[in-house]
């Protein structure tokens, strides 16, 4: 393992941001830390940087003591949500900063830092822009600065906090996918903070999902989303509705229906079951389901979601595609939802 964290903690005050975090990343690995605001996240990559000192814990990369290291011997690449460019520098300066900065003895010649930068500037698609100042660039683009700058000096670890969030939804987008290939073309072990599930199940290797200074999961997109680990890491993920049941067996047994349990074994007796709008049913009133009145119907894309209220004013929603929405979705009708499937924690 190129990194390895163990029990690591870190308290401000009374608050624990992180409390006993232990996790590993391959070399060349990209590794997202997923979480709401006040999770740990941030103060976990500030750890990994040598910007916050734990309290308690290790943090070893590739065998070294980080935790005795400066931030500058760490030799890791920064990117922060707002880009922190120098106004007063073009591209090419802001690009070259890290390498221009050290001592004497380790600056590379002018004519080898010309040819670094000429050549981090293709990779992130800037190529020609090289005397515009950052007034002159979109965010997205100042954003390419940011992270072709963290690439410059080499880094042994590229750490990216949130840098996404100040861009708007299709720049976010297109970055991604430029951010995934730089990162396989430079072969670097990334770490990327976002509180964005969809970004971090689109970017990452694997995902560590974080809660209250505390890890509640560690894996790979496609392990996250098929065999959640609680509750939290469920609706973390995307939108869900609960219900209360029975577990029978395999089963949760509700109001006169039933709906089988994907992670089975995990609880018995009473319970509460959480399931996806895209993984419920609507039929026409009277058939066995939660009695609901529809509200509205919202337009998502390719699908069609529709809003419902129980009679005790729950919400539930129910996702269909645009060729197959049932009678009963109307809005102001009445219908019978119910779950295909569910989680039970």
């Amino acid at each position: 393992m190129s990194l390895k964290v163990e029990n690591l903690a870190k308290q401000y005050g009374r608050t624990a941001a992180l409390n006993g975090v232990s996790l590993q990343a391959a070399k060349g690995e990209f590794l997202a830390l997923l979480g709401p605001s006040g999770s740990g996240k941030t103060t976990l990559l500030r750890a990994i940087a040598g910007l916050e000192q734990p309290d308690t814990g290790t943090v070893e990369f590739e065998g070294e003591d980080f935790l005795k290291q400066t931030p500058r011997e760490r030799r890791v690449g920064l990117v922060f949500q707002h880009y922190a460019l120098f106004r007063h520098m073009t591209v090419e300066k802001n690009v070259a900063y890290g390498l221009n900065v050290r001592p004497g003895h380790s600056r590379p010649p002018k004519a080898e830092v010309k040819d670094r930068v000429a050549k981090l500037l293709e990779l992130v698609q800037l190529d020609g822009l090289e005397k515009r100042y950052p007034a002159q660039l979109s965010g997205g683009q100042r954003q390419r600065v940011a992270l072709a700058r963290a690439l410059a000096i080499e880094p042994r670890m590229l750490l990216l906090d949130e840098p996404f969030g100040a861009l708007d939804a299709k720049v976010r987008k297109d970055l991604r996918r430029q951010l995934r290939a730089i990162h396989e073309r430079a072969g670097v072990t990334t770490i990327f903070v976002t509180h964005d599930q969809d970004e971090a199940m689109d970017l990452a290797d694997r995902v560590v999902v974080l809660n209250g200074g505390r890890i509640e999961q560690i894996g790979s997109p496609g392990e996250l989303a098929s065999a959640p680990a609680s509750a939290f890491v469920f609706e973390f993920l995307g939108d869900c509705a609960r219900l209360k049941g029975r577990v029978d067996g395999s089963c949760i047994r509700f109001d006169g229906f039933e709906a089988p349990i994907v992670n089975a074994g995990r609880a018995t007796g009473e319970a509460e079951a959480l399931f996806r709008p895209w993984e419920t049913e609507l039929d026409l009133e009277g058939k066995p389901g939660v009695p609901v009145t529809v509200h509205d119907i919202l337009a998502k894309g390719a699908v069609l979601r529709a809003e419902c209220r129980s009679d005790d004013g729950r919400l539930f929603e129910a996702e269909f595609s645009r060729d197959h929405l049932p009678p009963a979705a109307r809005p102001g009708g009445r219908a019978s939802l119910r779950p295909r499937r569910v989680f039970v924690f």
